[in-house]
């Protein structure tokens, strides 16, 4: 089985919950996540980010799911970094 040490995802988000907020529900999904959040495009009603996620096991499927209940959306997984278990 493998585990998630690192995710980086494009993701669309309002302007409301601001940039810490945000990362601040991501971080607070896993003991030791690490979030960094940065806005590249803002426009109107929402802002272009890319969000970096690093920790000792990441779950996508809880990730996804808080940034769309923020009313935000991944647009893409740009970079990941996993790495195998020797299941013995």
């Amino acid at each position: 089985m493998t585990k998630t040490l690192k995710l980086v995802l494009d993701v669309l988000k309002p302007h409301k919950p601001n940039a810490l907020d945000f990362s601040s529900v991501l971080a607070n999904l896993g003991a030791d996540y690490r979030v960094k959040l940065t806005v590249t495009e803002i426009d109107k009603e929402t802002e272009s980010t890319i969000v970096t996620i690093e920790g000792a096991d990441i779950n996508f499927d809880d990730i996804k799911t808080a940034i769309e209940k923020m009313g935000a959306s991944v647009h893409s997984i740009d970079e990941v970094e996993v790495y195998g278990e020797d299941t013995g």
